[in-house]
């Protein structure tokens, strides 16, 4: 399945939002302008699907409360409300949708209570709360039917796509040093610190065909690089090690304690790439990386894509001129924010930009100057 349309009211710095999402969507803007809270209401939908420690209290309360979601420009209308459309196929027509919206009790406990909770499928509506249930027992408002295993039979499907959302923003250093850093690792691990765990816990065959195809790719972007292999020390412990080609031939093999940052980032990005089928969501992933290799990041999304059996959704938020400048991106999956007095504004690529990518420009040259702050060349003077 696929998410191809989203709208929003009053979620974070989103008084209103009406979009449509592609494939592979990009999503632009400068900096506070929203790209993370866009991509956090597909992590709130699973973390409101998670058959355990989940739920809508949880997904709230992670993130501060309701006064830390809702957007600070909504004056009078103090409900949060999230609309999704899914489609089986790009272009497809709309198979399910879902709709919620909450809002706090306003009294006693402050505990966030569901406002609307509506589900479609095929055109058919399968849920539709408040209902008598809910009149008769209004703690059950509480919950959403998507935390609720017997509530939710009907609709399944949507909750197990919800469910399975990917994060990731995989950061070198806690991969690298996790044990001497130490301390809580984040549910979900969205940075990467427990990246060779879940290597490890990969069936044999799957882990060796997935890093074959990452070892061929960082042959090409990695100078000197020769081979990449798994491994386990005397502890159990699970590494990565690769051979470089070098001027000592007998010289060992390292660890991921001695790669560089981009070589693990880029590692993590292609290997997340070809790990599961549902939606991925991708912050940032130019981080660490050379220009070069940045550039061809759409392609190697699409590459994949075109090799797989079912392809997956793949939301990204960059401001990165070199990945931009890829003349491969459909212009129709760019998402562009903007900062605004009353909040930030979304929209799609208008008609003149259309026809500049269609000319041969590119969406680094038509639409990523439009994104920068208008006072940004004062920044060397202050």
């Amino acid at each position: 399945m696929l998410i191809t349309r989203v709208r929003l009211k009053n979620w974070r710095n989103f008084r209103t939002l009406d979009l449509p999402l592609r494939e592979v969507t990009y999503v632009l803007g400068p900096n506070a302008s929203g790209k993370s809270n866009l991509l956090d209401v597909f992590r709130f939908l699973r973390d409101l699907s998670k058959p355990k420690g989940g739920g809508l209290q949880a997904a709230v309360a992670d993130r501060d409360g309701i006064s830390k979601l809702r957007c600070l420009h909504a004056r009078k209308d103090n409900e949060v409300l999230l609309d999704i459309e899914l489609s089986e196929q790009p272009d497809g027509p709309v198979s399910w949708r879902y709709v919620l919206g909450f809002k706090p009790e306003g009294k006693g406990a402050q505990r966030i209570m569901v406002s609307a909770e509506r589900v479609w499928h095929q055109g058919q509506l399968k849920l539709d709360r408040p209902n008598e249930a809910d009149q008769a027992d209004p703690v059950l408002l509480t919950q959403t039917h998507l935390e609720q295993i017997q509530a939710n039979t009907k609709f399944r499907d949507l909750v197990d796509f919800f469910g399975a959302t990917t994060y990731l923003h995989l950061v070198p250093q806690l991969l690298k040093f996790g044990d001497k850093i130490g301390g809580q690792r984040l549910e979900d691990d969205p940075f990467g610190q427990g990246f060779l765990e879940r290597l490890a816990k990969t069936p044999d065959r799957t882990r060796a065909a997935r890093l074959g195809k990452i070892n061929a790719a960082l042959q090409h972007a990695v100078p000197q690089f020769k081979e990449l292999r798994f491994a386990k020390d005397e502890l159990g412990h699970p590494h990565l090690e690769a051979l470089y080609a070098h001027h000592r031939p007998n010289a060992g093999w390292q660890s991921e304690e001695q790669f560089s940052d981009g070589t693990l980032r880029l590692l993590g990005l292609l290997w997340a790439l070809l790990e599961g089928n549902a939606l991925l969501l991708l912050e940032e992933p130019e981080i660490s990386l050379n220009d070069a290799i940045v550039k061809e990041i759409p392609l190697i999304i699409e590459r994949i894509q075109r090799d797989r059996k079912t392809r997956r959704q793949v939301i990204l938020s960059t401001h990165s001129e070199a990945l931009l400048s890829n003349p491969g991106i459909d212009g129709r999956g760019v998402i562009v924010l903007q900062s605004s007095q009353e909040g930030s504004q979304a929209r799609t690529l208008d008609m003149a930009e259309e026809s500049a990518l269609e000319a041969g420009f590119t969406v680094a040259e038509v639409v990523l100057p439009k994104t920068r702050p208008q006072t940004v060349n004062q920044l060397g003077l202050w």
